[in-house]
């Protein structure tokens, strides 16, 4: 969660709603004390996360059993060690 103070949330106000929507919480003070909160909207990312789920099953249909070994490997494709 980061706070931001009120004159610099309305001078970036594209850019917090950037890091909102990417999940994160961020806090407008004023003098220092919290006067409000931006945050992800749940329904939003709960559809997202539905549509997902249906796009995978849709293209796990074509294929046979995964193994553990490939997950691994497709979750660690392109990651740098």
């Amino acid at each position: 969660m980061r706070e931001v103070p009120s004159s610099a949330a309305k001078t970036h106000l594209a850019q917090l709603l950037d890091e909102v929507e990417a999940g994160n919480t961020v806090v407008i003070t004023r003098h220092g004390h919290p006067v409000a909160r931006l945050v992800p909207d749940a329904e939003m990312r709960r559809a997202e996360r539905v549509k997902v789920i249906a796009e995978m099953r849709e293209a796990a249909k074509g294929m046979g059993p995964i193994s553990v070994e490939e997950i691994i490997a497709w979750r660690d494709e392109g990651r740098r060690f």
